[in-house]
C-alpha cells in the first residue's frame, strides 16, 4: 500500500510541474523550489483544406514555483505555474504571459486553478503526447479550453476524489462536479472509474443537468504497457470537445457549444481511446494513441458526427533533462472552432512535429 502510495505521489507530481523541480533552499521551515522547461517546437501542416505550413515556437515554454512546509503534522503546499502560451502582445516573437496553475494544498485538500476532475480521471491512465491541443482526444478529458477551471477544489481520501470546479454555464446554481475512484495493484496496473455532473444551458435561460461515466485503466507489462477509457452521457460535450455543433468551446454558448440540440434537448456523447507505449532503451521510447468521440446528433452543417485523433511519436532522451522528439498525428475535424481572427488552431487534417525539450 505504502508502494502504491508513493507512486501515485510520483506520478501526479510528475503531470503538475511537468518537470524536476529544483530545490532553492528552506527558509523558516519553507523549502523553496523552481522548476519548468524550454520546449521549441516546429510543426508542419498539412490541412485537408487549404496549403500546407510550417510554424516554429517555443511558446510552450513554462517555468513554476513552488513552497512546501510542515506545520502540527499537515502538508502544506503552495504552487504556480505559468507559460507564454497568450495571445500576440505586439509581434509573432512577443507573447503574454499566461497563468496555468495557481494553488494551495493542505493534505488531501487542494483548493485554486489547477487540473480539472476529468483531468484527473483519464490523464494518469493514458499514454504520452507531444500534442499540445486536443492531447486526451475520445475521452471525457478531451478538450484542452477548460483543463484548468477559474477555481477548483480538490478532495481525496485514498482513492476517491471529489472535485467541485467553477461551472461553465455562468448562471449555474451548483459547480460542475467530479466524483472519482483509483485503484492501483502492485503489478503497476491502474484502474479509474469517475462520474461527472453539470447544470447545462438550454434555450430560454433554461438549464437541464447532465451526467456522464468514465472508466479508465492502465495496464503494465514489462517495458509496454496498454492504456484504455471509454465514456459516456450527457452534459460533459464541453470538456470532451465535440458536440452537436462539432467541436466545443465555452466562448460559444449555450447553443454553438454543442451541449444541446435545436430543440434545446441534450445532446449525448460517447467515446474512447487505446493507447500503446513501450520503452526500447533507457533512452527511446514510443507511443501509439487512438481517439474518437461522436454525438448522437449532429446539426445538419457539421460533416461527420464523430471525431477522430491519431499520434505517433518517439521521444529520445539525449542527456539527462534534455529531449528531442517527434510525433506525426491525424485528425479529421478542427479540435478548436474558429477564433476572432477567423481561423482554427488545429484544423483536420495531418501534421508533424519535431521538439527539443530541457526540464529544469
Amino acid at each position: 500500500m505504502i508502494r502504491k502510495k508513493i507512486a501515485l505521489a510520483i506520478m501526479v507530481a510528475g503531470m503538475i510541474s511537468q518537470a524536476s523541480a529544483l530545490e532553492l533552499g528552506e527558509i523558516n521551515g519553507t523549502k523553496f523550489s523552481v522548476g519548468g522547461y524550454i520546449k521549441a517546437e516546429g510543426v508542419f501542416t498539412d490541412p485537408d483544406d487549404g496549403d500546407t505550413s510550417f510554424e516554429g515556437s517555443a511558446r510552450q515554454t513554462r517555468i513554476n514555483f513552488a513552497a512546501d512546509r510542515q506545520v502540527d503534522g499537515h502538508k502544506l503546499r503552495a504552487f504556480v505555474e505559468g507559460d507564454f502560451w497568450d495571445n500576440n502582445t505586439s509581434a509573432d516573437s512577443t507573447y503574454a504571459w499566461r497563468l496555468r496553475h495557481a494553488y494551495l494544498q493542505v493534505d488531501g485538500l487542494t483548493v485554486g486553478q489547477t487540473w480539472n476532475g476529468q483531468f484527473f480521471a483519464n490523464a494518469p491512465f493514458d499514454v504520452e503526447t507531444i500534442n499540445f491541443f486536443g492531447l486526451g482526444a475520445g475521452t471525457i478529458a478531451g478538450s484542452g479550453a477548460v483543463i484548468r477551471p477559474d477555481l477548483v477544489v480538490h478532495y481525496t481520501h485514498g482513492g476517491f476524489r471529489l472535485t467541485l470546479q467553477d461551472p461553465i454555464y455562468s448562471d449555474a446554481n451548483i459547480p460542475d462536479m467530479v466524483a472519482a475512484y483509483t485503484y492501483r495493484t502492485d503489478n503497476g496496473h491502474a484502474f479509474n472509474v469517475a462520474l461527472t455532473g453539470r447544470e447545462v444551458e438550454t434555450l430560454n435561460n433554461d438549464s437541464e443537468f447532465g451526467a456522464a461515466i468514465s472508466v479508465a485503466g492502465k495496464f503494465k507489462f514489462g517495458n509496454s504497457a496498454l492504456a484504455l477509457s471509454a465514456y459516456t452521457g450527457e452534459g460533459n460535450n464541453i470538456y470532451s470537445g465535440w458536440g452537436y455543433a462539432g467541436t466545443s468551446s465555452p466562448a460559444n454558448q449555450p447553443f454553438s457549444e454543442g451541449e444541446i440540440n435545436a430543440n434545446g434537448d441534450l445532446v449525448k456523447t460517447t467515446g474512447f481511446s487505446a493507447g500503446v507505449s513501450h520503452r526500447f532503451s533507457d533512452k527511446l521510447r514510443g507511443n501509439i494513441r487512438y481517439g474518437q468521440v461522436t454525438a448522437d446528433e449532429v446539426a445538419a452543417n457539421v460533416a461527420d458526427d464523430t471525431f477522430k485523433m491519431t499520434n505517433v511519436n518517439l521521444i529520445y532522451t539525449y542527456l539527462p533533462g534534455l529531449e528531442f522528439g517527434i510525433e506525426w498525428r491525424d485528425q479529421n475535424a478542427a479540435n478548436r472552432p474558429p477564433s476572432s481572427a477567423g481561423s482554427s488552431l488545429r484544423p483536420a487534417g495531418q501534421q508533424l512535429e519535431l521538439m527539443a525539450m530541457y526540464k529544469f
